[in-house]
């Protein structure tokens, strides 16, 4: 009867701590996600508190909306598929071939992803856009073709597939391939049959976060589309802040979250098959130097690839930044202009830099949370279904949440539109999905019969969380606070809402540059965006000085 009672009080502290863990992060959420996205459709389809779901019809009807619909998808779909059709290469070579350089090469191909967009539009503007290297070359320019937004997006994206095909390519045991060979398969035979079936997951799950990401394409498509090409977020933030037509902007709200959540959903089913259908090995063991002319040609290959699509850029961008004499784009930013700040745009830096810390510092907390709630074995389906919630706002429209905060954050106890804490709040927002995907796979390596012994020998849920957990996942807390920094200090569709006139981010203040005409602006917009670079980049070479092959990829 003892054991009983002992098994029923475990079995309730348990679920007690639970969801205590899981309290804060539903109420962030809740309040800062649910909240603002709500009430930015309500104020667009309520009116009188009539809800005038007919409208969805008649947005839906107008030709200029299904024309941004069909280039969303249609331009999604393409960048997906160049970015697979150019990555994958890649990440055979990071998975199979051992090199000199291997480390810091790895890191180089990361940078363009923790980059803001609008660095990314900015350093494809100094290439292929007017006055660029092209046009200064040959007298080709890009930057109104649908062209550069593809170029763009497969610069951003290029590490999504190196990571997530290659981080599993690198681990998929060799030998299964050598025996259909030795079974007289051919070599692409024994690839289609034995090697593609097992990465297929892997490859489908990649594919799906690149077309999330580029489905959602605000900062690319804003500095390099111009008034021609508009995705379903330009769009968003165009009718909320220049033509002031809600309604349209809450049916596309509604469009776009449909299509993130189905998205979601299917990336999570694949993410289940590829933890467990496989099995894998070391992967120190199965990379070795390149043998052979053909397989020196691919390495050879994939250095001109990443030289020319991901390095080029961002050496253009610092090229163009000293333009000046004497570091002069560098030294107008100390000046002020109020015709495009209140501020010199050199304390831009100083603000991100703080706006960045604070929502490091939520976003580890609401996120480690999280992931300590969703590691445990008696989690039920809700705490399941929240898992799939928490990567929501990586898609759902950044414009509508930053809208939303000005809309519903402006009455007690939750006055902040005049708050510093509004922009870290949002930023923390996107943070938090790199910090759960970061911590979860390190949390579900612990053994669990320790965590089962402390609490038997009489610890409490928070000591056995210290003793047991934090020193085997401290670093893959740092990891996720260094992720969570380079996210928040890029973020850009929420902070141009919100941050105030007088403390501009350095993605805003790039953006306000780039909108005004003049060599200055645009050679001061260069300057700010390869600082913004420069930070984001020796943030993330502390990262692969951190990162464990037990640690998540994304």
């Amino acid at each position: 009867m003892d054991l009983t009672r002992t098994e029923v009080a475990t079995r309730r502290r348990s679920a007690a701590a639970r969801f205590g863990l899981l309290a804060a992060p539903v109420a962030f959420f809740a309040v800062f996600f649910a909240y603002p996205v709500a009430a930015i459709v309500a104020r667009g389809l309520k009116t009188d508190g009539t809800w005038h779901l007919a409208r969805i019809g008649e947005v839906l009807a107008q030709s200029d909306v299904r024309h941004v619909l069909w280039f969303t998808t249609w331009q999604a779909l393409v960048s997906t598929a160049l970015t697979l059709l150019v990555a994958l290469p890649g990440a055979y070579v990071f998975a199979r071939f051992d090199f000199p350089g291997k480390q810091v090469l790895r890191a180089v191909v990361t940078v363009p992803f923790v980059l803001p967009t609008v660095v990314v539009g900015t350093a494809f503007l100094a290439l292929v856009g007017r006055g660029g290297l092209l046009d200064e070359l040959w007298g080709v320019r890009l930057d109104t073709t649908v062209w550069a937004i593809l170029l763009a997006h497969v610069f951003f994206n290029y590490a999504v597939v190196v990571r997530t095909v290659g981080g599993l390519w690198a681990q998929l045991d060799p030998r299964q391939e050598e025996a259909a060979r030795m079974l007289g398969a051919s070599q692409l035979k024994a690839w289609r049959q034995v090697t593609l079936p097992a990465l297929a997951p892997a490859v489908a799950a990649a594919a799906l976060m690149v077309f999330l990401f580029t489905f959602t394409s605000f900062g690319v498509v804003q500095i390099l589309g111009g008034p021609t090409f508009s995705t379903l977020e330009v769009e968003i933030y165009r009718q909320t802040s220049e033509i002031f037509d809600l309604p349209t902007a809450a049916v596309l709200t509604l469009i776009q979250f449909v299509a993130v959540g189905a998205i979601l959903a299917v990336h999570a089913w694949t993410v289940r098959r590829r933890e467990t259908a496989l099995r894998l090995v070391d992967a120190s063991v199965t990379a070795r130097r390149p043998r052979g002319a053909g397989q020196w040609a691919l390495l050879g290959g994939v250095l001109v690839t990443v030289a020319l699509l991901l390095v080029l850029p961002l050496a253009v961008l610092v090229q163009r930044s000293l333009g000046a004499p004497g570091f002069g784009y560098y030294r107008a930013l100390t000046g002020e202009d109020g015709g495009v700040f209140l501020v010199p745009p050199i304390e831009a830096i100083g603000n991100s830099l703080s706006y960045a810390v604070a929502a490091t510092l939520i976003a580890v907390v609401i996120g480690g949370l999280a992931a300590i709630a969703l590691t445990r074995r008696d989690a039920g389906r809700f705490v399941r279904g929240f898992d799939a919630l928490l990567m929501l706002p990586l898609g759902v429209s950044a414009v509508t949440v930053g809208f939303g905060f000005l809309i519903s954050l402006d009455e007690p106890p939750l006055d902040l539109r005049s708050s510093w804490i509004l922009v870290p709040l949002a930023q923390a927002l996107v943070g938090v999905p790199f910090v759960v995907r970061t911590m979860l796979p390190v949390l579900r390596a612990v053994d669990v019969r320790l965590r089962e012994a402390a609490s038997v020998l009489g610890a409490s849920p928070w000591r056995v969380w210290r003793e047991v957990d934090l020193p085997m996942v401290r670093r893959a807390l740092l990891i996720a606070a260094g992720f969570a920094f380079a996210v928040s200090l890029g973020e850009f569709g929420a902070t141009v809402f919100i941050a105030r006139p007088d403390r501009p981010t350095l993605p805003v203040a790039v953006a306000r540059l780039l909108g005004r005409p003049g060599d200055l602006n645009y050679g001061q917009a260069m300057a700010l965006s390869t600082i913004l670079m420069v930070v984001c980049a020796v943030a993330l070479l502390v990262l692969e000085r951190l990162r464990t092959d037990r640690t998540g990829e994304f």
